[in-house]
Order: structure tokens, then C-alpha cells, then sequence
């Protein structure tokens, strides 16, 4: 979903209005650490003309979508097509040159040739269908320029990494087909260049492949409607919120990160822009209770990152994974349950325990926003129950849920700005009915241009990675490389699973860096679940350790974007607060294991309730024992020794099977009685 540049809105109406560190730059952050704002400077007219021209792109991706009858060549190059002119309008070559209201001319060229490539195709598309592997040289010149401009933008709004990938892939497949020419002449270099274009360009199986088709027909309306949820003041509700429930216990300001920003990360589907968004607010809150700069930071980018796997939404992923997975959408959010509550339980215990450790108290209830007020305002969730509602029931389809979600979303919209102005919330006194319903009417349409302008924008990065998903999985069908990368794969495991999937994390954190999370998961459905399906893990198992590897990449140094946004915003030092951020997520690395051998996490093959309890009581445990042993505090602080005997405990009660539940359970429960009586003993017993 896409994410809003601007700050959370926590105004008069939840009643709460949380510290910002006015000296940090957000713009500058966001810029710095998020390719998705590093983007042109427009003012003036030109920014207007950009606005509409944005808005008019998301209006005609809705209708498209709803209505468009056409095969889908045709609509699926016109929308990458339309990709590229926004996208060069919105990135320049670099971060680093950017003047206001400049548009160089290479980048008119690039714009205008490579989207005129996707349109010949789109004008032409019956034909070149018919022609199949017969396209003569100028339609194989017209491929080369669209991906080689595809590529470029990749390059500005996505980042290097997969990139690097596709291009790698694109050379193999070129030497590939070379190798069965026998001999290296002009006219083999030119079958095996129009062998490579036909499919990568032509066919449904390269840039206009599944994952391209998927964001074209699902995310894009999605990352709208995520657009115009977050200008109902959904996330000022959901801050709001955090902070009554956990806002006056120890260390709260930490927890309230951890619920907001896994409330708002769940719709606004950026771990990057949620960290920085949630984190303007979180973070000096954190600092001022007590906290150090790197652990408030990391809490708040793993929290953020943690958004993505916290279902219903999850970013958009959950509506993703149902069409990868051939799985009602309901059945995808019920199996993310279990590991997102294992995830935040890690955090939140994390928190908590770093608090007593400091001795950090919670914010006053006389401070905090009042029931009466959440109350008032739980109307702003409607849309997304709707839309949760709408796809669990499976009366519409996902493209016509998304539709009426956005509906209602404005709907909401328009009765918030009504009620503020009748309340006179950021006006000097309240106003007549009448006067109120002009003025919700006025921001209502201004509101729906920029939700609209904002979702055109957070289609661009997620549109451009997912044709270079195409073009990596056109290039692996091609050669036949995940046959190759499989069997290798099999045969280093041998009997040994557990390297086929250590290796395959390693490959998922690899290519997840620096990738938008919808995009992320096109990429590891089409490159890595394949291994671990071939390893015969279950399908549902192998998607989501590889969703949840992907995710991680965020905050896994080196590449530690979402980590290194919290620091800047905290003024830590990046590298501790990515370290951090690991400790504090480290069921993420964790829980894809036990899920990968254990199903039942997932609710699949289960053979009765009672192994869902157990798995779900043993790993909650075990989470609580290796958080403990991370933070070095339980009652009081843990000798080094005892740290890894609880560790090892922990560790034993998340490896599936009783009798490591209960040799794990022997030593956690060791520690924490041996902790209890020392603390006693000394006099400093923690307060539960």
C-alpha cells in the first residue's frame, strides 16, 4: 500500500498530541534512506499539472481494472506504459541532482521512446500475438528499448540489488540460448537476441508475467485505497489508540511504537515510510521516557517492519500470497495469525523488559487520550472492515472490494472533515451546518486528488519491481535455472533441510534489500518457494518463510533501510540500531522455522487442536526466554552463563516435538526461579 509523506495527524480529535523532534528533517530522511521519496522537486504550476496527470493515472487504473473487457496484452503494456511516464516525471538519475521544476531532456527521450514502446505493443498487440516468434528486427529493436528503459527507472525508484539480479540473468539467458547455435556468428547473436526479446517483452511470461498482471489487477487499487485510509485520520486513531491501551505501563511510549506502528505499518505497507511517518512521533516520546537513541529507533523500524506481516492487510501482501497460493484470501490472514503474534509478543517482552531494566514509568493516564474520544472516533476503521468483510466473504472480488473500500473511505473522509469543522478542530470556532458541509465537501475532493496523486506514486516503485520480477522469472523459465538452482540446492541438503533453508534465507535477505514489500514477495514466490517446495515443505509453509526473509531484509544490517531511518530520526548511530532492530525482531528469523517444520503454526496439517495450543503455548514461551536472554534482564540483570542456558531453553521450547518442549521448559523455568530467589535475596525484586 502506499505510504504518506506526511506526519500523522494528532490533532484535537482523539485527544492526544505527541512530541516531534522539530529538528529532524523527515523530508530529508525519507529522501535519504527511502528511494520511494527521492523524487523530483515540483512547485508552482508544474506541480499542479503533475498532481492531476497522477490522480487521472489512479482514476484510470481503477477503471481499467473494474471495466476493461481487453485481452490482456494490451491492457497490461498500456499500464506500463503509463508506468514510465509518471516514474520519469516522479525520479530523477539521481538523489543528488535534483533542481526545482527541471525536467532534462535525456529524460524526455527516455520517457517518451520507452513508453512508445509499450504503446506500439499495446496498438499492435493482435498482431504481434499472431506473429509469435516470427517478430521481424524493428519489433526485437522496439523490445530491447522498453526493457532497457524499464530497467533505468528500476534503477532510480527501486534500487541496484534487483536489478543486478535481472541484468545477471538477462546476460545467462542470452549465453544460454548461444550454446545451442554450435558456433558464435552474427546471425546466432541475432537469434539468440530475438529468442530472449519475444519472451521477456512479448509473452505473458517476462515484464507482462504474473507478478506485473497481479499489481496491475489487485495492489495498485490497494495501495489507492491504503492512499485514502490514511487521510480518513486512521492513523492518528490508530496512535491514539496505542496509547490508551499501553501508553501508562513501564517503558510505554515503546509499546505504544510497537502497536501503532504495527496498526499503521499493516495498512500503509512501507517499513521505511511507516518508520519514519509513526517514528517522528514514537521515537521522541521513547528518547524522552528513558530510552537510548539505537533501542528507540530499532523499536520503532522493527515494529514498522513488523506491519507487513500483520494480517489482515499485511501490506497488501495477504491478497498477494491468496493468488499466488490458489487460497481464499480469509484463509491467508487466519495462517499469519500465530507467527505475527509471535513476532510482537518478541518486541513487546523486549520493551518491557529494557524498561525494568532502566526503571522507565509509563505516561500518566490523566495525560492520555480518553475512551469517550476513541470512541467517538472508531468510525474512521469502517472501510477496512469493509474491506476485510468484503474479501473474507467472497461476495466480490478483490478489484471490486478495493473499489467499494475506497468508497467508503471517502465516505469517512467526508464525514470526519464535517465533524471536525462542526467541533472546530483547526479552525477558529466552530461552524454552522451549513458551512461545515462546504468546507467537508471542499477538502473531501482536495483529499480524494491527493489520495489519488499519492497511490499513482506508491504504483510506480512497486509496478517497476514487479515487471523486473517478470524479467527474472522469464529469464529462470527460459534457461531453466530454477531446475538448476533447485537440484543444486537438493543435492548440498542432501538429507539435511535444514541447509536448503538456511541457504535460502540467506538468498531471500539477499534480494529483499532495499525491494517495496509487494514486489518483494513477487520475487521470492517466483525464485526461492520453488526450492523449498521442491524440498517438500508444504506450499503455504515455504511462501511464507520466504515472505517473512524478504521482509527482514529491511532490518538486517548491512542493508538496514528501515533501521538506519529509525536512527536518523533518534541521532544514533545507524550500525547499533540495526543490530538492535535484529535482537528485538528476532523471531522473524525464528519463527519461519518452526513453521517450516511444524505447519500446525500455520493451521496446516493439523492433526487436532491440541497441537496448535502447543505449538502456539511452547513458542510464546520460548520467545519470552530468548527476549529475556537478548536483553540481559529478567528480575535483575542475567549472568552471562544463565543468558545462554535460557537461550538454549527458549530455543528448545520453539523446536517442534514435546520432548524439546519439555527439556526447554526445565531449563527457562531453572533460570527464572534461580532469577527470582537472587533478586530476593539481594533485595532489588522487579516489580511485575
Amino acid at each position: 500500500m502506499s505510504k504518506d509523506k506526511k506526519k500523522p495527524d494528532t490533532g484535537p480529535a482523539v485527544g492526544t498530541s505527541p512530541a516531534v523532534d522539530e529538528s529532524t528533517d523527515l523530508d530529508a530522511v525519507m529522501r535519504k534512506y527511502d528511494r520511494e521519496s527521492a523524487t523530483r522537486l515540483w512547485e508552482g504550476t508544474p506541480q499542479r499539472i503533475i498532481r492531476v496527470l497522477m490522480a487521472v493515472f489512479g482514476l484510470f487504473c481503477i477503471g481499467m481494472t473494474l471495466f476493461s473487457k481487453q485481452m490482456p496484452e494490451i491492457r497490461l503494456t498500456l499500464f506500463v506504459g503509463c508506468i514510465i511516464i509518471i516514474g520519469f516525471l516522479t525520479y530523477p538519475a539521481s538523489k543528488k541532482h535534483c533542481r526545482v521544476n527541471y525536467l532534462p531532456w535525456y529524460d524526455i527521450v527516455l520517457m517518451v521512446v520507452g513508453a512508445s514502446c509499450f504503446f506500439y505493443f499495446a496498438l499492435n498487440a493482435m498482431t504481434l500475438v499472431r506473429l509469435s516468434t516470427r517478430i521481424e528486427a524493428v519489433h526485437v529493436i522496439i523490445g530491447v528499448i522498453g526493457i532497457l528503459v524499464l530497467m533505468e527507472l528500476c534503477r532510480r525508484c527501486v534500487g541496484a540489488p534487483i536489478l543486478c539480479v535481472a541484468g545477471v540473468l538477462i546476460v545467462y539467458a542470452f549465453v544460454n540460448q548461444l550454446s545451442y547455435a554450435g558456433s558464435v556468428n552474427a546471425a546466432a547473436l541475432y537469434d539468440a537476441l530475438k529468442t530472449i526479446i519475444y519472451k521477456l517483452f512479448y509473452t505473458t511470461s517476462g515484464v507482462i508475467g504474473t507478478p506485473i498482471s497481479v499489481c496491475y489487477t489487485y495492489i495498485v487499487l490497494f495501495i489507492i485505497f491504503g492512499a485514502f485510509l490514511e487521510r480518513t485520520g486512521i492513523a492518528n486513531f490508530f496512535i491514539s489508540f496505542a496509547n490508551r491501551l499501553a501508553g501508562w505501563s513501564s517503558g510505554g511510549p515503546a509499546k505504544v511504537a510497537v502497536i501503532s506502528s504495527a496498526l499503521c505499518g499493516m495498512v500503509s505497507g512501507s517499513s521505511v515510510g511507516n518508520t519514519v511517518t509513526t517514528g517522528s512521533f514514537t521515537i521522541p516520546m521513547m528518547k524522552k521516557t528513558g530510552y537510548k537513541p539505537e533501542f528507540a529507533g530499532a523499536v520503532e523500524a522493527a515494529a514498522s517492519t513488523g506491519g507487513q506481516i500483520m494480517p489482515p492487510i499485511m501490506g497488501a501482501a495477504a491478497f498477494l500470497m491468496a493468488e499466488y497460493m490458489k487460497l481464499p484470501y480469509a484463509q491467508v490472514a487466519v495462517k499469519a495469525i500465530l507467527p505475527a503474534i509471535l513476532y510482537f509478543t518478541g518486541i513487546f517482552i523486549a520493551v518491557h523488559l529494557e524498561a525494568k531494566k532502566l526503571g522507565l514509568k509509563g505516561v500518566s493516564r490523566d495525560e492520555l487520550p480518553k475512551w469517550k474520544l476513541l470512541l467517538r472516533d472508531c468510525y474512521l476503521i469502517l472501510p477496512l472492515i469493509l474491506l476485510v468483510w468484503l474479501v473474507s466473504s467472497g461476495s466480490k472480488t478483490m478489484s471490486h472490494s478495493a473499489a467499494y473500500s475506497i468508497l467508503a473511505a471517502i465516505a469517512v473522509g467526508f464525514v470526519n472533515f464535517f465533524l471536525q469543522s462542526k467541533r472546530g478542530e483547526g479552525e477558529t470556532a466552530p461552524q454552522t451546518t451549513g458551512k461545515a458541509l462546504a468546507t467537508a465537501g471542499k477538502r473531501s475532493f482536495f483529499s480524494a486528488v491527493e489520495s489519488l496523486e499519492s497511490g499513482a506514486r506508491g504504483a510506480i516503485t512497486v509496478a517497476v519491481a514487479c515487471s523486473m520480477a517478470g524479467v527474472i522469472a522469464g529469464c529462470i523459465t527460459v534457461t531453466g535455472l530454477a531446475s538448476i538452482l533447485i537440484n543444486a540446492i537438493v543435492r548440498l541438503a542432501g538429507n539435511a533441510t535444514i541447509i536448503g533453508l538456511v541457504l535460502t534465507m540467506l538468498c531471500c535477505i539477499v534480494l529483499g534489500m532495499g525491494v517495496p514489500t509487494t514486489a518483494n514477495y513477487c520475487i521470492m514466490a517466483s525464485t526461492c518457494a520453488p526450492i523449498l517446495i521442491q524440498l517438500n515443505f508444504p506450499v503455504v509453509a515455504a511462501h511464507f518463510f520466504v515472505f517473512y526473509f524478504g521482509i527482514v531484509a529491511d532490518i538486517t544490517p548491512p542493508v538496514a533501510l528501515a533501521a538506519y531511518a529509525g536512527s536518523a530520526i533518534a541521532k544514533s548511530n545507524p550500525m547499533k540500531t540495526g543490530i538492535n532492530a535484529t535482537k528485538l525482531a528476532i523471531a522473524a528469523f525464528i519463527v519461519p522455522y518452526i513453521f517450516a517444520y511444524s505447519p500446525a503454526l500455520l493451521f496446516e496439517n493439523i492433526t487436532g487442536w491440541w497441537q496448535v495450543v502447543q505449538i502456539g503455548i511452547s513458542a510464546l514461551l520460548g520467545i519470552f526466554a530468548i527476549a529475556a536472554a537478548l536483553n540481559g534482564f529478567l528480575y535483575r540483570r542475567i549472568h552471562p552463563l544463565l543468558r545462554l542456558v535460557l537461550a538454549v531453553g527458549g530455543l528448545g521450547m520453539m523446536i517442534p516435538g514435546t520432548l524439546t518442549d519439555i527439556a526447554g521448559l526445565a531449563l527457562v523455568a531453572a533460570v527464572i526461579v534461580f532469577q527470582r530467589l537472587s533478586a530476593k535475596k539481594h533485595g532489588d525484586l522487579a516489580s511485575a
